[in-house]
């Protein structure tokens, strides 16, 4: 697993705890190199572009994507840092006979198209976890996405490429619906759905710090609200 250890896998929930506290703590000021990285990370997270939220009828958990809150120019490398840190968050509060993971992406006003950050994330994907994806879906299906996706494709292993689906904004909530623990009632507002998402994972505007750092992502309620809901639907299944 060299590919995990280049990009520091194993360790990156330890970077977010480094950079929730503050920066004259020690462990921060004995490694200025690892603090660097764990606030370049945190400062990805704390865009609230990427989190996870409830469980699929087959009780997968469920990865949310709102790219209109992706920054114009990514850090890349914090970026595809934050994917595997969260993939890795996913994999661990499966449910048991669960083997994979959902994503539903807002692809609302994405920012410009950026290869460099695009063909990175494309790459933790197919080198970390190709047999995870459970399915890829995006809503609605803009020039920018088409585009996206018209590169993106044929740089996709077959199995992978087949699990990506483009809706329009007038398909997406009948497949919400047929997916989503309890269909209808658990589609988000921008989906055309009741459920607010904001509750918990607001514009970056409206957070503020959770402790002495830059974390302000509510990072570790959103990893309790995920493994409560395992156990709630392991509990439903016996």
């Amino acid at each position: 697993m060299r590919w995990r250890d280049a990009e520091q896998a194993p360790y990156l929930g330890d970077l977010v705890d480094l950079a929730n506290g503050p920066p004259n703590d020690p462990a921060a000021l004995e490694d200025p190199e690892a603090y660097t990285t764990a606030t370049g990370l945190v400062k990805a997270i704390n865009n609230s572009s990427m989190y996870w939220h409830g469980l699929t009828k087959k009780g997968q958990p469920i990865l949310w994507l709102r790219v209109s809150r992706k920054p114009w120019y990514p850090d890349v490398d914090a970026e595809v840092k934050a994917l595997i840190l969260f993939a890795d968050i996913g994999v661990q509060c499966m449910p048991k006979n669960c083997t994979d993971f959902v994503v539903f992406s807002d692809s609302t006003s994405p920012p410009p198209p950026n290869p460099q950050f695009m063909i990175g994330m494309l790459t933790a994907l197919v080198k970390g976890y190709p047999d995870r994806l459970g399915g890829l879906y995006s809503a609605p299906t803009s020039t920018i996405i088409q585009w996206v996706m018209n590169l993106l494709l044929p740089l996709m292993p077959g199995r992978l490429a087949s699990k990506v689906n483009l809706k329009t904004q007038e398909e997406i909530p009948e497949c919400l619906d047929d997916i989503l623990l309890n269909g209808a009632d658990d589609i988000p507002t921008f989906f055309g759905g009741k459920v607010d998402h904001g509750q918990f994972y607001p514009e970056e505007s409206s957070l503020t710090a959770k402790g002495e750092g830059l974390l302000k992502f509510d990072y570790y309620g959103m990893k309790k609200r995920l493994q409560e809901a395992r156990d709630s639907y392991e509990q439903g299944q016996k």
